[in-house]
């Protein structure tokens, strides 16, 4: 059980990792906000769950389950507000030159 709890923490690290990197490389407010909102939710819980396979079947493990349930709802919804008060606001979408 502790490979696959390393493994999961593995993954969640590479995917909060690769969300950094896109944050870092991104043209604009958007695509950023793309990178940060699926890396980090995806990174985060997979780290969670990882740590609650290392722990074992326990109030522990429970309360981490339920904080990656709390992530899946609310980091997306965030995201979408984020997003969205950006738009009204005006900040325009980046695009490519000459299109």
């Amino acid at each position: 059980m502790k490979i696959l709890a390393v493994l999961f923490l593995l993954a969640g690290f590479f995917f909060t990792a690769v969300a950094a990197i896109g944050v870092l490389r991104f043209p604009d407010f958007y695509t950023r906000l793309h990178a940060s909102g699926k890396g980090d939710t995806l990174g985060i819980a997979l780290s969670l769950i990882g740590l609650a396979i290392y722990e074992g079947f326990s109030l522990v493990s429970l309360k981490l389950m339920f904080i990656v349930i709390f992530i899946f709802l609310a980091n997306p919804i965030g995201t979408h507000v984020l997003a969205r008060a950006a738009f009204r606001s005006g900040v325009k979408p980046w695009t490519k030159k000459g299109e």
